[in-house]
This record gives C-alpha cells, structure tokens and sequence, in this order.
C-alpha cells in the first residue's frame, strides 16, 4: 500500500493556512507545487508505473522530504 503524502493529509492541522498561502504567496505556491510534482513521480515509481534506478528514487524521496521540511517552515512561521 502507498502511503499518501499530500500536504493536506500530512499536515491536516494547517489546512487553512496550506490554501491560504497557496493564494497569497507566490513562493510558497511554486514549492506546493514543486512538491507535489515530486510526490506524484515518486508515488507513480513506488506503484511501478515509472521504471528506475532505486538511487534516482531514493534522490526523488529526499527532495521530496526538503520540501516538505521546508514547505512545514513556512507554514509554522510566526506572521
């Protein structure tokens, strides 16, 4: 089973805070946006539909962690 990993389901606690930045700020949209991309690649990898090499997923999952680290960051600031 894949584990889900969208912002929302991730961090269902800032669920208004997630749409609201995602409408106000630009740079926080790019990296949502960023993000997902990773996700949906990783997810489509895990499920087999993607064909690699287990280093390039591994790379995808890290990257998918940073932006989420800092995605988390910018969503806990202090305004």
């Amino acid at each position: 089973m894949i584990e889900a990993h969208d912002l929302v389901h991730e961090f269902p606690e800032h669920r208004e805070r997630i749409h609201e930045m995602k409408m106000n700020d630009a740079h926080f949209a790019r990296l949502f946006e960023e993000y997902h991309t990773v996700n949906r690649e990783v997810q489509r990898i895990e499920q087999r539909v993607e064909n690699t090499s287990d280093e390039y997923l591994e790379e995808q999952k890290k990257k998918r962690l940073a932006l989420k680290d800092e995605l988390y960051g910018m969503l806990t600031k202090e305004s």
